[in-house]
């Protein structure tokens, strides 16, 4: 946005002309009417400031009594005049230093931009300060990560955002977009009326002995979110451990099983791995010796395992997951992977995974994280968090805003890697299918149980949002 607005061709004076009457507007709607109220404009000295008192001024003319504040008067935690509505703005999204704000008590307040002290990239309030929590903002020409991340959500309140006349210059920098539910409609498409199951069949390896929950999650968040098929295979375990259902199973062994899964996986349309796997067993020399070590014969040996082979071998879409990324182990390992595979990878971890994976952890700057983790890896890397995040590895984010702490159980994870595998198999982009899936995921679980959702609720609210008929909690 700073960039935007150094190449805004209409004068300043007529931006803020036009952000100010959008704040008004939302004062006027949150007021119930601006005659008689009492409105604080905080006001600081820059653009954020001007804003505002923009605002109070149109404010006035429709019968408020708005008093105006110096940000840099007061004092922090001192209290604001007595209103019925506080107008933050402070400061904007170009604030480097942390913020000691006053104080508004009980008083609504609508934040201009975005919550004064808040970071606008990464959703931090810097230690030491604070921000201001409004009941609403106004935001400017184009949605701010920070909003969405860390603090943000839980600050800014319900979000508006205000077209000032500089939509064409922000579309062409824009390289991250957030994911609204009509993009699920418009892109996932219906099925054609002479589908078969097979146009939509996904491979799914997963579980080992003990673990068979993760299969069975993974299979039926498939299954429910439109897969037509379902091939089940957990290396050492017989299938005869889970219940009778729709599912097809190709058993295979704990050991040599990525062979098994490659022969008949020109038949699916795409593959998950990874949840549920744990541990492989030794491994008796699969592909040779490590790449340009002693004795090396044949092709180089591949990392991940088994994982690594399957993921080489199969020339469909895949995700993977959890002990998928453990076997893989490194986003350099990754790449390695990713670089002979002719179909797109998609790896979902949650942060402590891509700490392992990249090395470090993720930071406060989640974008960053995972732009930087897409390229090393040469995936799409879709990022879990109350907001997902999902990168493409040329840079290009979408950002899935529906999470909720409903999610915050064992096992959800895996539904949506499930989730994500059907949208591939149904033929949508991966960089997109991705991130509908999350949308989704986090769409659901907002239908299901405020307490008590466990991840096997999920399937079914999955099936009953995609079917426009979410049951009520």
């Amino acid at each position: 946005m700073a960039g935007v607005d150094r190449q805004a061709e209409e004068p300043s004076e007529v931006l803020v002309g036009r952000a100010g009457a959008a704040v008004a507007r939302r004062a006027a709607r949150l007021l119930g009417g601006a005659f008689g109220r009492r409105v604080v404009v905080v006001a600081g000295k820059g653009n954020n400031g001007a804003d505002g008192r923009t605002a109070g001024r149109l404010l006035e003319e429709r019968g408020a009594k708005v008093t105006v504040l110096a940000a840099g008067n007061l004092a922090p935690s001192e209290p604001l005049p007595d209103a019925d509505l506080v107008i933050d703005a402070a400061y904007g999204t170009g604030l480097q230093r942390a913020y000691s704000p006053p104080t508004a008590g009980s008083c609504p307040v609508l934040a201009v931009d975005i919550p004064s002290g808040l970071s606008g990239l990464t959703g931090e309030v810097p230690e030491g300060g604070g921000a201001l929590a409004a009941a609403a903002t106004v935001t400017f020409a184009s949605l701010k990560p920070g909003l969405f991340f860390g603090s943000g959500p839980d600050l800014a309140g319900e979000v508006e955002m205000a077209d000032i006349g500089l939509g064409p210059l922000v579309d062409a920098a824009a390289r991250c977009w957030l994911v609204e539910d009509a993009d699920v409609w418009r892109l996932l498409g219906a099925r054609p009326h002479e589908a078969h199951k097979w146009q939509a069949a996904v491979q799914v390896v997963a579980g080992s002995p003990g673990m068979t929950g993760a299969p069975w999650l993974v299979s039926r968040g498939a299954l429910r979110a439109g897969a037509g098929y379902v091939r089940l295979s957990m290396p050492g375990v017989d299938p005869s451990v889970l219940p009778p259902s729709e599912l097809v199973h190709l058993p295979v062994p704990r050991a040599g099983w990525h062979e098994h899964v490659l022969a008949g996986i020109s038949r699916v349309k795409a593959l998950v791995v990874g949840p549920g796997l744990g541990t492989p067993p030794a491994e008796g020399g699969a592909g040779g010796p490590a790449a340009g070590g002693p004795g090396a014969v044949g092709p180089p040996r591949l990392p991940g395992g088994e994982v690594g082979l399957l993921l080489a071998g199969a020339p469909v879409p895949a995700v993977v997951d959890a002990d998928g990324l453990n076997a893989l182990g490194s986003l350099e390992a990754l790449a390695a992977i990713t670089a002979r595979r002719r179909a797109p990878t998609v790896i979902t971890p949650h942060a402590g995974e891509l700490a392992r994976l990249a090395g470090r952890p993720p930071g406060p700057d989640r974008l960053a994280a995972a732009r930087e983790a897409a390229a090393r890896s040469g995936a799409i890397v879709l990022l879990k968090g109350s907001t997902t995040t999902v990168v493409h590895p040329d840079g290009r984010a979408l950002l899935a805003a529906a999470g909720d702490s409903r999610l915050a159980t064992a096992g959800t994870g895996d539904v949506l890697s499930g989730v994500v595998g059907a949208f591939l198999a149904r033929g949508v982009p991966a960089f997109e299918a991705a991130a509908l899936a999350a949308q989704v995921h986090g769409q659901a679980a907002r239908t299901g149980y405020k307490e008590g959702l466990v991840a096997g609720d999920l399937p079914e609210l999955v099936a009953a949002w995609l079917s426009g008929r979410p049951p009520s909690r």
